[in-house]
């Protein structure tokens, strides 16, 4: 403890750090006060009843999740950052298909700024469409709680949440740039932190102490393996062949300062979760359609419960599919192995060019194969958590998005936060080893 404490003192010693830190804090403090201001015309109350009773599960109390409960309550930050997700995601996948895109990709700074700003009008109408539908939505279901048949209810409602969407954009922006960690994700790591401690009441509450005790050690211990699961890195090592350069000489390699390519077993992050969730909606939201059909009314039961195995095995099977789909779009072993050629590395025993990236492709094969059952299991654990008679809300945090995205967040931030101490010559957050990022040290892929 006492350690603990030098440490964060420590922190507070920096002023550009501490400084920081603040300002990150600030800005998350207003995207919660934002998430309380509720769109004129609304009856909040009514609505959160409401929204428990009937829709509190699926694709909406996962939307609902990751803004903090805003979505619930009808508030101006009700589509949160989501639709910035999805237009990035977008982009990301136009990258690897459009030839334009790529060029940009390629052009440092200046290519960059082009596909910010394309994403940022791609987010304008993503969350404009969203928000039509979300107001559709709410007038059609909660007449009680929302004014019916009011187009300039539907108008200013549409201008208020796209705006507010805009502004959490423009938040993030602030918090990357002038706070700490990556504020686009903190701002959903906030979202989802902010139902934790309502849950952890709950289940205490409707538990025996003893029983509440092993889910908190069960929890514990899950949070450790996802950590170790987000951290697992196959290296690579690689060496640069010796130039002069001048009165110097560049390249070669010692054993003290050796070099690698760092590759994530889990490389693909949550995407396959979040890909494979949107796939397994859509039978159950088809199902709603032809409600006289006995097919699709069996299959829209089935899909709709979630702790039941078929469901899970398919949402499994997705999660596998979707994890190779997604590494090999953000992972390119040709471009590496090139990026090697041109700068004079190699990998020991292995020719340069065609050769290397079989090898590196071989290798990502073969450590994606147990990093994707490994994320599914993670994905399907809430659902066993709710079969031993964890409640929902609780069972959430067990695994899937929600733990994923916190510890994913929460290691970028504490390695920003241990750059700087380590820049003031501070020791580190922890006496042994170093915190990693997601990416990792090493050759930037």
């Amino acid at each position: 403890m006492k350690d603990l404490i030098e440490k964060i003192q420590n922190i507070f010693k920096i002023p550009e750090l501490k400084s920081r830190i603040l300002y990150t804090i600030a800005l998350l403090a207003v995207f919660r006060l934002g998430s309380y201001v509720i769109l004129p015309g609304i009856d909040s109350k009514l609505l959160v009843e409401q929204f428990a009773s009937g829709q509190g599960t699926g694709i909406l109390g996962m939307i609902n999740l990751f803004v903090g409960g805003a979505f619930s309550r009808g508030a101006i930050f009700a589509l949160g950052i989501m639709p910035y997700i999805s237009a990035s995601i977008i982009v990301q996948l136009l990258g690897a298909a459009v030839p334009m895109i790529q060029k940009k990709q390629r052009e440092g700074d200046s290519g960059q700024k082009w596909i910010n700003q394309l994403t940022r009008y791609l987010t304008v109408l993503i969350t404009a469409g969203q928000s039509a539908g979300y107001v559709v939505n709410l007038q059609a279901m909660y007449p009680g709680a929302v004014p019916v048949d009011s187009a300039w209810f539907w108008l200013t409602s549409v201008f208020i949440l796209t705006s507010g969407t805009m502004f959490l954009v423009w938040l993030g922006e602030r918090i990357t740039d002038n706070g700490i960690g990556n504020g686009v994700s903190l701002l959903i790591m906030i979202g989802i932190i902010a139902a934790l401690p309502s849950s952890i009441i709950n289940e205490f509450q409707a538990n025996p102490v003893m029983i509440f005790f092993v889910e908190i050690i069960c929890l514990g211990i899950v949070t450790m393996a996802v950590v170790a699961l987000t951290q697992a890195t196959r290296k690579i090592p690689i060496n640069y062949a010796r130039r002069v350069m001048g009165n110097k000489i560049a390249g070669g390699q010692t054993t003290s300062a050796r070099q690698y390519i760092p590759l994530k077993v889990n490389s693909a992050g949550v995407m396959p979760i979040i890909f494979a969730q949107s796939i397994m909606f859509i039978p159950a939201t088809v199902a709603q359609f032809f409600s006289d059909s006995t097919f699709w009314t069996v299959a829209g039961n089935q899909f709709n419960n979630y702790t039941g195995f078929w469901y899970n095995f398919l949402f499994a099977l997705l999660i596998i599919l979707f994890t190779y789909f997604y590494t090999a779009i953000i992972i390119n072993p040709t471009e590496i192995a090139d990026n090697l050629k041109r700068n004079g590395g190699f990998v020991p025993g292995i020719k340069p060019g065609k050769k290397t990236s079989e090898y590196i492709d071989a290798i990502l094969t073969r450590i994606t194969l147990p990093g994707s059952f490994a994320l599914a299991f993670v994905a399907i654990l809430p659902s066993i958590a709710q079969a031993f008679g964890v409640s929902q809300s609780f069972a959430q945090f067990f695994g899937g998005t929600s733990l994923l995205i916190m510890i994913g967040v929460a290691l970028d931030t504490l390695q920003q936060i241990e750059s700087y101490l380590l820049m003031r010559h501070y020791d580190g957050l922890m006496k042994t080893g170093r915190i990693k990022s997601r990416v990792g040290p090493g050759v930037s892929i």
